[in-house]
């Protein structure tokens, strides 16, 4: 007995030093952890593969913690802090000119910086730039400075907001633009980019009305101001069908993905009445969620009155980019089965799965304010690979992306959206020659202000656009530990 009580004196002796020598910011995050790792044991799609006990009481990040736990072939599950969270539910970017760039590389081989799409009200927007415009010099440097120096993405994407920075732009018709401009500190910003119709006059030989909507992610909480972003969705398609709309162009090129709901609710506007209850999408989990594997079919928007308000399509077509991935991926994979589709573009991202939301804490005292859009007490959302989809057909969305079977077209960007831009003129050139025109001719670059530097300085690859570490997101949200599949 007395060797065992000095056993067990030197075993708590040995425990209570452990604990007196825990980092008390680490301590903080052990809760996290430790529901995190045993959430992906229940939720992760590979779940036989999470390990069984893990140390919690390490001094590493959660983020570091979660992605530990990841499967190697798992290049899609990610997370990022409460505030990260809500800043993209709620649609608001901080610190900020409103705009996307990107250079014409894969195609054009052209190294220009140039406007990829502007959103409506930013600073970009208020000073007139435009889709196109080439970023020549920013406060006296030139681009090739700034992309060579590694400093442009922290110049335009963290800026200062308290006094204006001064562009020049080469515009659309080639004439050089001196601007001041300030950032925004916090700007809201909508998923619905553009909507709009052309006709003859905009494309002659069109004997019809075709409609143009241009969708930047499935968004379907609300914004700062309380609007619902799933109306986006909704007001456009009222706007189409208003307009006896019956060939659609859905631009996806820059869409990551987002919120089922709101992908679901895009899919039954588009599909035609004939398509009623033909499933576009199967859900596949793992063995702890396998009751909970469903079809998804088609069924018909109705207004509060009960009346028919999806659209009649006799065709649609989609154009898609490198940045096309997840909803939007299994929104084109699930539609061409069932209704005639033309995909126009470049090829998707490539994500065949989706994920939960796994909001901590989760408390049931704050249950009813994430169901209402208020992440005050949020602290991490972590969004795991939990299903995979594929269509009614049973195809999957191939790893290395979906190609359009006309070929691939380049993301025009010498062209603001229009009757104009490549892959738009594609799609309005196919419906009236019933086939789709040659490729757009090479461009030359179209900076000239810079003829000092060499051309191998010219040549500067800019660093991917700043997005989600994990590009792509298709997903539900998960809240107390229950599944809300019919949110």
């Amino acid at each position: 007995m007395k060797i065992r009580f000095l056993i067990m004196s030197a075993l708590a002796v040995l425990l209570c030093s452990c604990q007196e020598n825990i980092d008390p910011e680490a301590a903080k995050l052990q809760p996290a952890k430790k529901y995190i790792h045993n959430q992906m044991q229940y939720y992760y799609y590979w779940d036989k593969e999470v390990p069984q006990s893990a140390n919690y009481t390490s001094g590493e990040t959660v983020e570091r913690f979660f992605n530990n736990l990841l499967v190697r072939q798992d290049r899609w599950s990610w997370m990022e802090t409460g505030e990260e969270y809500a800043a993209e539910e709620q649609g608001t970017s901080y610190g900020t000119y409103g705009a996307s760039l990107a250079q014409p590389l894969e195609y054009y081989k052209d190294y220009d910086v140039k406007v990829r799409y502007v959103y409506p009200g930013s600073p970009f927007d208020k000073a007139g730039v435009k889709r196109g415009w080439t970023i020549a010099y920013i406060n006296g440097k030139s681009k090739d400075e700034l992309v060579n120096s590694g400093q442009f993405n922290e110049v335009f994407y963290n800026p200062p907001v308290t006094k204006p920075q001064t562009f020049v732009f080469i515009d659309l018709n080639g004439a050089a633009r001196e601007m001041e401009i300030t950032a925004a500190s916090s700007l809201n910003v909508r998923p619905g980019l553009i909507t709009r119709i052309f006709d003859s006059e905009q494309w002659p030989g069109l004997n019809e009305k075709v409609g143009y909507f241009h969708y930047l992610a499935f968004q379907a909480g609300r914004d700062v101001n309380g609007k619902a972003m799933i109306d986006d969705i909704k007001e456009s398609m009222q706007f189409f069908r208003s307009a006896g709309v019956k060939k659609l162009i859905l631009d996806l090129r820059y869409n990551g993905g987002g919120d089922s709901r709101a992908s679901d609710t895009l899919i039954n506007y588009l599909a035609p009445a004939s398509s009623v209850g033909q499933v576009y999408v199967k859900r596949t989990h793992n063995s702890n969620l396998r009751k909970y594997d469903k079809e998804y079919s088609v069924t018909r928007i109705k207004d509060e009155s009960g009346r028919d308000i999806s659209l009649d399509l006799d065709r649609l077509y989609v154009i898609t980019g490198h940045g096309t991935a997840s909803a939007s991926e299994m929104l084109l994979n699930g539609l061409k089965t069932i209704m005639d589709v033309e995909h126009v573009g470049d090829t998707t991202y490539g994500k065949p799965n989706g994920m939960y939301v796994l909001l901590y804490p989760d408390d049931k005292r704050y249950q009813n304010e994430y169901d209402n859009d208020n992440y005050t007490h949020l602290e991490y959302a972590f969004l795991p690979i939990c299903f995979y989809n594929s269509n009614g057909a049973g195809q999957f969305i191939p790893d290395d992306g979906l190609k359009p079977a006309a070929g691939l077209r380049p993301d025009d960007l010498y062209h603001d959206f229009g009757p104009e831009e490549d892959n738009i003129a594609a799609c309005l050139y196919h419906i009236v020659n019933g086939r789709y025109p040659a490729l757009p001719p090479l461009r030359k670059s179209s900076s000239s202000l810079s003829t000092k530097a060499s051309q191998q300085a010219r040549n500067a690859r800019l660093p991917e656009e700043e997005r989600q570490k994990n590009y792509g997101v298709l997903k539900d949200n998960v809240l107390d530990n229950h599944l809300f599949l019919d949110n």
